[in-house]
């Protein structure tokens, strides 16, 4: 904790009154001692975290905490507020407040910092020294540890593991694994605290921190002696395999830091009843649970369904991410140096002219349409692998690639992912003969899965698509003529509702299909559909720009590239945001996609270009009333995505008092 903390970073009369204030006159004091260099952009990002879950905890604690861009050393600053600051915990407001800071990439350094505030705030002295204290400087050298807390010395008492080991007995043993969204402070205070309450009641627990920055295995011989395993997590648990055939608890992480004493119970409880945790034979699959779920705990199996199927859906997405922006990008820069007809070019494999402009432009183009074949696919298959690990990854890519196949596009992979997952949990749960579990992950639940996710892509989910196709385009065609302002509205509807899919890929179609004999009509349709695909990744690009808050820094980051892919008409850079949120952000686009599509009518905008975006306007008719369009669908869908992201509430977490009892210690290993 050296040079982490100094007397300039205390501030022992906090005067802020909200959590928003506590942050900013904390990071005020690191903007002062040149550790910070952006306070506006540090706060955004502690606020980002901060909307993911909430710092408080038990205790009269808070840790507003993130890595961030605009850090340039691990820094930790600490506030004392006389009055409290509401940080979400359950017990009430907090009255110690920590900021912690790390560089961006900078796991390591933060991980330290976190862990070690983490263990020292579990001791009660400690925190009784920090509100006593009346010394900046001394509080510093208090949490730097470079002074003792008050009454601290003297021998420890003897344990009751090591009056066990005297008398030949053997403890009771518990191994646990804690994890949280983003791996840092709530995955090392639950480690703590169930740490400490394993001292308490004379329980060897040792415990597995799955941070942000990795994670040490515990050693297979520690598994194995363990009597119970105890999972505290919000997010899949990595290498579930390992914990099978033993008692098994399983909660969201606030519970092992606000109730470790009765997890430690509940597991002595399960282990003397013998009951066994349904985690299967193969490297993955799903713990039985406690009953014990808390709210918010995506990764504990009783958690709210809506909740996990979040989760399932951000692990897809997050893989997914990278192949969007560089996909994206690659395309749209091909667009920006060979026009919109390079898309139409021969392969660069028998086709490359070194000194043309436009070979570069179709090599750029046909990199980056490679990369975006594997969208759907990487979506299915990391949807399953956050469902069931790594036996998902085959039957999920599968899927992924046959919903390309029968046109199903965004919504067939997030079908095929969740089928692929569902599939491979139920295989998972049957029992096999000792003989078959060695290549369960490795051949039976890949072949089994992929058959039957295979055949419900194909057979079940692909012929309900065609059909749906072939009644949107009759009905389209039924819509043209005098009622083109409301065609506008459907055909900005179908091109926001699934970006890419089935009702994008129709709408698309029935407007490239009018360019063939090409009148009035048909150029006015290509222009509304251009449009309105271009509203979703703008609109969304706009959002994190104008309300930082609402987003992850991955989704700011990607809504900085979804700048430049949705000028480039495509809108599948707005995928990541819809996956993630889809009940907020398919309406908002929708609703912004209506609008351009109607505008661009009644405008009488037109379109020979069958894409390209922003660098075809020389091609459109109209083109200032054109991007008027654009802009005022942009603005519409990005006022309604702030406004439902900006209502939602987070589900509070189930409170819950901590037991406490005995005073003895035990032996406890805290795996980094």
């Amino acid at each position: 904790m050296s040079e982490l903390i100094t007397a300039e970073l205390v501030d022992l009369d906090l005067s802020a009154t909200t959590k928003d204030a506590a942050a900013r006159s904390l990071a005020e004091r690191m903007v002062a001692a040149h550790r910070v260099t952006d306070l506006d952009g540090f706060l955004a990002d502690v606020a980002a975290r901060e909307a993911q879950m909430p710092t408080g905890l038990d205790g009269g604690i808070g840790i507003p905490h993130c890595r961030s861009e605009h850090v340039n050393a691990p820094t930790l600053a600490f506030g004392r507020s006389a009055a409290g600051i509401d940080f979400g915990a359950a017990d009430g407001p907090a009255d110690l407040i920590f900021l912690i800071a790390a560089p961006a990439g900078a796991d390591d350094d933060h991980l330290t910092i976190l862990s070690g505030l983490a263990r020292r705030l579990m001791d009660p002295e400690f925190t009784a020294a920090l509100r006593a204290g009346t010394d900046p400087a001394a509080v510093a050298a208090l949490i730097r540890g470079e002074e003792p807390t008050p009454e601290a010395g003297g021998t420890e008492p003897e344990t009751e593991t090591e009056t066990a080991e005297a008398d030949g007995s053997v403890p009771f043993r518990i191994v646990a694994v804690t994890s949280c969204p983003t791996g840092i402070a709530h995955t090392y205070m639950a480690a703590e605290s169930l740490a400490a309450a394993g001292r308490a009641e004379g329980v060897e627990v040792t415990v597995e921190t799955q941070g942000s920055g990795g994670f040490k295995k515990l050693d297979p011989a520690v598994i194995a002696a363990a009597d119970a395993v105890i999972w505290a997590h919000d997010v899949e648990v990595r290498e579930k395999a390992r914990f099978r055939n033993k008692p098994l608890v399983d909660v969201g992480v606030k519970a092992g830091i606000n109730r470790p004493a009765e997890l430690i119970a509940e597991a002595r409880r399960k282990a003397e009843r013998g009951e066994i945790a349904a985690v299967s034979e193969a490297d993955g699959g799903s713990g039985s649970g406690s009953g014990d779920g808390d709210v918010g705990g995506s990764g504990a199996d009783h958690a709210h369904f809506g909740v996990r199927l979040r989760t399932y859906l951000m692990s897809g997405v997050s893989y997914m991410v990278p192949f969007v922006a560089a996909g994206g990008l690659l395309i749209a820069l091909s667009f920006a140096i060979g026009g919109y007809e390079i898309a139409s070019a021969k392969s660069v494999a028998d086709h490359f002219v070194w000194g043309e402009a436009d070979s570069w432009a179709a090599l750029l183009n046909q990199i980056g349409s490679a990369a975006f074949a594997f969208l759907v696919p990487v979506l299915a298959g990391y949807i399953a692998y956050g469902m069931a690990d790594r036996p998902a990854l085959v039957p999920g890519f599968v899927g992924g690639s046959i919903a390309l196949t029968v046109n199903a596009g965004f919504l067939g992979g997030l079908v095929a992912g969740l089928l692929a997952g569902a599939v491979v949990m139920a295989i998972q749960r049957v029992p096999v003969h000792a003989t078959l579990r060695g290549i369960m992950p490795v051949l039976v639940i890949p072949l089994i899965a992929s058959a039957v996710v295979g055949f419900l892509m194909f057979i079940v989910v692909g012929k309900p698509i065609a059909s749906l196709q072939n009644a949107l385009t009759d009905w389209l065609n039924g819509l043209s003529g005098s009622n083109a302002v409301i065609l506008g509205v459907v055909l900005g509807l179908m091109m926001c509702f699934d970006m890419g899919g089935p009702l994008n890929k129709v709408a698309y179609a029935f407007a490239v299909g009018g360019l063939a004999d090409p009148t009035y009509g048909s150029l006015k349709v290509m222009a509304a559909v251009m449009a309105a695909g271009m509203v979703p990744p703008l609109a969304m690009a706009l959002a994190t720009t104008v309300r930082k808050k609402l987003f992850t820094k991955t989704e700011r980051e990607n809504g900085r590239a979804a700048w430049v892919l949705g000028a480039s008409f495509i809108t599948e850079g707005a995928i990541p945001f819809a996956a993630a949120d889809p009940l907020r952000v398919i309406p908002s686009v929708m609703a912004g996609g209506a609008v351009t599509g109607a505008l661009s009518m009644a405008f009488g905008a037109t379109l020979r270009a069958p894409h390209g975006g922003v660098f075809v306007v020389p091609l459109i008719g109209e083109p200032f009333l054109y991007l008027l369009a654009i802009a005022a669908g942009t603005l519409v869908a990005t006022a309604l995505v702030v406004l439902l992201k900006g209502a939602r509430r987070a589900a509070p977490d189930a409170a819950g008092e901590a037991g406490a009892g005995g005073s003895d210690d035990s032996r406890v290993t805290v795996a980094a």
